[in-house]
């Protein structure tokens, strides 16, 4: 069984990179050993799964060591024995599964995000005694502050960042949540939709709540020269970003 982690067994935290995870687990030897630490279900050291793989401790190490990069795996050192000052050696590298879900998915979607808002919706209808479709364009303009949160970040210390400028970030942060944003003349078109599969079942409600999100981020972020709008079109999302 896993111990309740102390204050010497906290995770180094490692940044996670979906095509990043493929190609860790894409290689046999590395894919191996990450199921073998997942059974382990404890920490365990270089020389154990060396030992129980039959490989060299070197081999070993560095695949370990991707599989971290990947965000696969975390990292905490421990000293193994009681030993302790001159002699007792260095603490060991210790590799446990991460904490963290993994979920790779291609084009990019965003389910939990939907999920999330959707029962956010859900409670403060409730509490509030709303039109739950009312309480969804809330959370989700809600949400949309929190877009353009980041999108003030990436122009900090850039003075007063002109139209242009902020139209890039815009583009910038809307990549990161997988929307894959194209600028096309005046307007940025959106060729991936994160809730695809729930906008396909249910339109009205995951289309609008989607506008809802990109509207508060747009506005909130301010100086673009554009607004979001409901702009369906056959492979696209239903929103696009136009000038106005």
């Amino acid at each position: 069984m896993v111990n309740p982690p102390g204050k010497d067994d906290l995770p180094t935290p490692v940044p996670q990179d979906q095509v990043a995870v493929v190609g860790a687990l894409a290689e046999p030897t590395r894919r191996a050993l990450y199921e073998q630490v997942v059974e382990a279900d404890d920490w365990v050291s270089r020389d154990q799964v060396a030992d129980t793989a039959g490989l060299p401790r070197a081999t070993a190490a560095h695949h370990l060591d991707r599989l971290v990069e990947a965000g696969l795996l975390e990292v905490t050192y421990r000293r193994l024995t009681d030993r302790t000052g001159p002699g007792a050696g260095r603490p060991a590298k210790l590799y446990r599964r991460a904490a963290r879900d993994v979920v790779v998915t291609l084009p990019p979607r965003d389910y939990e995000l939907a999920g999330e808002l959707l029962a956010r919706a859900v409670l403060r209808a409730r509490a509030g005694k709303l039109d739950v479709l009312a309480a969804v364009h809330r959370e989700a303009a809600a949400e949309g502050k929190h877009f353009a949160e980041e999108m003030r970040r990436r122009c900090s210390g850039d003075g007063e960042a002109g139209p242009d400028a902020r139209r890039d970030v815009v583009v910038e942060v809307l990549a990161e949540h997988g929307y894959e944003p194209v600028v096309d003349g005046g307007s940025v078109l959106l060729r991936n939709c994160p809730f695809h599969r729930l906008s396909a079942r249910h339109r009205e409600l995951v289309c609008g709540m989607n506008v809802e999100l990109l509207k508060s981020a747009v506005n909130a972020f301010g100086d673009t020269g554009l607004s979001a709008r409901l702009d369906p079109r056959e492979g696209y999302c239903c929103v696009t970003l136009s000038p106005g």
